[in-house]
C-alpha cells in the first residue's frame, strides 16, 4: 500500500491540493502529476547469508588477509528452504568442486593461500590485533613477489612475517613465543626473517621494554604500583644507557623484579626470567646494573 502524504504545494494548473502517493506528487483536483521521483533513496537492505532475519547493507569488507581481498564467491553447503537430492545434488557438488579449483589459477597463488591461512592461525593463537594480521599478509606477499620463498619453508615465512610485523609495529612478542605456536622450527623462522629483513629492508628496531611491562606484570600477578615503578626503572635505565645491547624483554623482567622487591611483593628471579624467556643469569646481571 502506497503511503499518501499531504503537502503544502498547490497545483500549477488548477491551484488544487497536491498529495504525494509513493514516488509521485499528484493533484487531487485535476490529477496532474506535479513531480515524480523514481529513485528509492532508502538503504538497500538485503541478506547475504540466505537468512531474511539477518539483513545488511553491504557484504563482507575487503581484507588484505585473503589472496583475493575477500571478493571470491562461494557455493554454500546448506539451505534451509531447498533440499537437494539425487542428480541435482551431485551436480551442485561437482560445480562446487570445480569452482574451488578455479579460484586458484597458479601454484604461487595456492602457496599464498596456505601462507595467509597460517598467518591468520598464528595471529589468532598469539591474540594479536587485525592490523598486524593484514600487514603480515602484505609482507608475505611482498616476499613472494621478490621470489624469496623458493627453496624455503612457507610456514617459516608466515611466522617470520608475523614476527617482523610485531617488531616493526612495536608489539611485544618474543621470538620464543612465536616459535612455540608456529608450525615451523626456530631455524626456519630465523632464516626466513633474515632473508626478509635483508632483501626488503624492513624498518625494524629494538622493541621498547615498556611494551612488555603490562603483559609480564599480569602473568606475575603484580600490582599496578609495581608496574608504574618498573616503568620508572626502565626510564632510568635508558638514561644510564643500560638498555642498549640487551634483550628488551630481559630488561623489562629485571625492572619488574626490582620494582617488586621495592614494593614488598614476592616474586623470584626464576619466575620473572621464565615470563621473559631469558635465563636467570641475564636477569640477574641487568638487576645488579640497576642496583648500581
Amino acid at each position: 500500500m502506497s503511503a499518501i502524504q499531504n503537502s503544502t504545494e498547490t497545483c500549477p494548473e488548477c491551484r488544487g491540493r497536491v498529495r504525494t502517493r509513493g514516488t509521485e506528487a499528484v493533484c487531487t483536483e485535476c490529477g496532474l502529476v506535479v513531480a515524480e521521483d523514481g529513485l528509492d533513496r532508502g538503504p538497500e537492505w538485503r541478506s547475504f547469508s540466505d537468512d531474511d532475519t539477518d539483513r545488511k547493507r553491504t557484504g563482507a569488507p575487503l581484507t588484505r588477509s585473503r589472496h583475493d581481498r575477500g571478493l571470491t564467491t562461494e557455493i554454500g553447503y546448506k539451505n534451509s528452504t531447498v533440499r537437494l537430492t539425487g542428480r541435482k545434488r551431485r551436480r551442485v557438488m561437482r560445480m562446487r568442486r570445480q569452482h574451488n579449483r578455479a579460484r586458484l589459477s597458479s601454484k604461487a597463488e595456492r602457496n599464498r593461500v596456505y601462507g595467509f591461512t597460517e598467518i591468520r592461525r598464528l595471529v589468532g593463537a598469539l591474540q594479536l590485533p587485525e592490523n598486524v594480521r593484514d600487514r603480515a599478509c602484505v609482507l608475505f606477499e611482498s616476499a613472494q613477489s621478490e621470489d624469496l620463498l623458493r627453496g624455503r619453508s612457507i610456514e617459516g615465512f608466515a611466522a617470520a612475517a608475523v614476527y617482523a610485523t610485531c617488531r616493526a609495529s612495536a608489539v611485544s612478542r618474543t621470538l620464543d613465543e612465536i616459535v612455540e605456536r608456529a608450525r615451523a622450527e626456530r631455524a626456519e623462522l630465523t632464516a626466513a626473517y633474515d632473508a626478509v629483513n635483508r632483501e626488503l629492508g624492513l624498518p625494524i628496531g629494538p622493541i621498547d621494554p615498556r611494551e612488555y611491562l603490562p603483559r609480564f606484570a599480569s602473568r606475575l600477578d603484580l600490582s599496578m604500583a609495581t608496574e608504574r615503578r618498573a616503568k620508572r626503572f626502565v626510564e632510568r635505565a635508558e638514561e644510564k644507557n643500560l638498555v642498549s645491547g640487551r634483550n628488551p624483554s630481559g630488561v623489562a623482567a629485571a625492572c619488574l623484579y626490582a620494582a617488586a622487591r621495592d614494593c614488598d611483593e614476592r616474586v623470584t628471579q626464576r619466575a620473572a626470567a621464565e615470563v621473559a624467556d631469558v635465563t636467570p643469569v641475564t636477569l640477574r646481571s641487568t638487576y645488579h646494573d640497576l642496583q648500581e
